[in-house]
């Protein structure tokens, strides 16, 4: 996912979002039987090689209307173009598609949550989406310390993405010491991720499927 406005962030800042997330976490405080799930999402600015780091809420009120189940995206800190969307749905039919012996009733609403207000568009934040969609489905949580950057593809796997590096050090200053990338991007020649995440301290590991990055990425399997 690129960004295409808002600025860089230089310092430390993983408590003052994860602040944000807090304060608006207890706004759509989940009622009995309903699940929210928190995932990050990893994105490229155009003008710096710092990367971006904003964090997906996923929410399911699980009433039995509308039936299908719909899915709505409440205009938060982050405006999503339309690849970003199309990667949205995609991300929304797998994760019911992976979830069979649910009832899929109700709505899913998701929010971007950013430093600073920001338009952001491409598809490499489908692989996240579907996580986290698939966990808010099953009422399972994802980990903190984590993050993946890929794009998914109908049949689940992940696909590859660009700028790597930044999205790599978005992570690591918010605190994540695990970051996930796209089986065959590890070594790439435009960048060498087993140096940077020797540099930034960070484990960066591959992953093939949306079954892989789940189970990394939740403890257990879908």
């Amino acid at each position: 996912m690129s960004r295409q406005s808002g600025q860089a962030i230089h310092s430390r800042c993983f408590l003052p979002l994860m602040a944000v997330l807090l304060t608006l976490t207890m706004l759509i405080s989940p009622a009995a039987g309903e699940f929210l799930v928190e995932v990050p999402v990893l994105a490229a600015f155009r003008s710096n090689d710092q990367g971006v780091f904003e964090i997906m809420l996923f929410h399911w009120d699980q009433k039995t209307s509308p039936d299908p189940i719909a899915l709505q995206w409440r205009q938060g800190g982050v405006i999503l173009g339309k690849e970003n969307l199309d990667s949205l749905v995609v991300a929304f039919r797998y994760a019911i598609e992976r979830t069979p012996s649910l009832t899929h009733t109700g709505t899913v609403t998701v929010q971007g949550i950013a430093y600073l207000p920001t338009a952001s568009d491409g598809p490499s934040a489908g692989a996240a989406m579907a996580v986290g969609l698939i966990a808010m489905f099953k009422g399972e949580s994802v980990r903190r310390g984590m993050a993946l950057t890929g794009t998914i593809q109908p049949d689940g796997a992940i696909g590859h993405v660009g700028a790597i590096p930044d999205k790599v050090r978005a992570a690591a200053r918010e605190g994540c010491r695990t970051i996930l990338v796209p089986a065959g991007q590890l070594h790439d020649s435009r960048w060498d991720l087993t140096r940077l995440g020797f540099e930034l301290n960070v484990e960066i590991k591959e992953v093939g499927t949306i079954d892989d990055a789940y189970e990394l990425m939740t403890g257990r399997r879908i």
